[in-house]
């Protein structure tokens, strides 16, 4: 129950962050997207064995953190969290890419780890992306932004019932799960047929729930629109914002950054 909530409060945790008052948070949600989808289109790009060209996009988070005054330890503890997925993903790469990419004095690294170390890290910066998005601007109105952006409507209101059913169905969960609690003693309750039953009833409760929002979102004039707190629009500060990242981040993808420095400061020695 404690971890059902907790998830809860997270997920709304992410949303207030988007009430703030710092000027990322007053920009155009579409020139956050668009910068957001040009910093993750750039990562992925990467080849498998590219990793030290990558180092120099967590600027573009760390600056959206500090200018965003968001809490750089939940955003952490958040990407955390996904970070398991990630390693299901890549933990065979060095069992069966075993041919040895770099050498370090004795000790050779094979591609299999650099590999696995690419997908980490691209895993780190694509996720602290999109939680830093919805942590300056919203879920609601990065939908907006997309609609605005061409996204049929049909597709952006579809995304904003899955995300609003999230809390219903976590909201149902926990009641659920402190009903079972309280009418259990010992291991009574804890049966796997008692959890197949409680998943049953938690899908028909949130079904019968989300009927009841709905409904009342009908009576409240609800006509397929959800309306923003702010009034945007797409000026100056917008484009100056957009496209400096923009070009930063196609900098980095055509340059590697640590290499070239290294090259440098190797010259510069000898």
């Amino acid at each position: 129950m404690t971890s059902i909530e907790g998830a809860l409060l997270d997920f709304k945790r992410l949303d207030r962050m988007a009430t703030g008052d710092t000027g990322i948070h007053h920009l155009d949600p579409r020139a956050k997207v668009l910068v957001t989808l040009v910093f993750i289109v750039s990562v992925v790009s990467f080849g498998k064995y590219e990793l030290s060209a990558m180092i120099p996009f967590f600027l573009f988070p760390v600056v959206m953190v500090s200018l965003g005054n968001l809490p750089a330890s939940f955003i952490v503890k958040k990407i955390a969290l996904l970070c398991p997925f990630a390693l299901v993903v890549g933990i065979f790469n060095p069992v069966f890419d075993r041919d040895l990419l770099v050498h370090l004095g004795p000790f050779g690294i094979s591609g299999g780890w650099i590999s696995f170390a690419s997908i980490m890290v691209r895993s780190i910066l694509t996720v602290g992306a999109a939680l830093i998005l919805v942590g300056v601007t919203g879920f609601t109105a990065v939908c907006r932004a997309l609609e605005r952006m061409g996204m049929p409507q049909a597709f952006v209101v579809q995304l904003l019932f899955l995300y609003r059913y999230i809390f219903v169905l976590t909201e149902e969960g926990a009641r659920t799960a402190r009903a079972r609690e309280l009418r259990s003693f010992g291991k009574k309750g804890m049966e796997l047929k008692v959890f197949g039953s409680l998943v049953g009833h938690l899908l028909l409760r949130t079904w019968e729930r989300a009927e009841r929002v709905y409904q009342a979102m009908l009576c409240r004039g609800f006509n397929g629109h959800f309306h923003l707190r702010r009034d945007y629009r797409f000026g100056f500060r917008e484009a100056i914002f957009t496209l400096g990242w923009s070009a930063l981040f196609v900098l980095f993808r055509l340059v590697n950054v640590p290499q070239f420095l290294g090259s440098v400061i190797t010259e510069l020695l000898q």
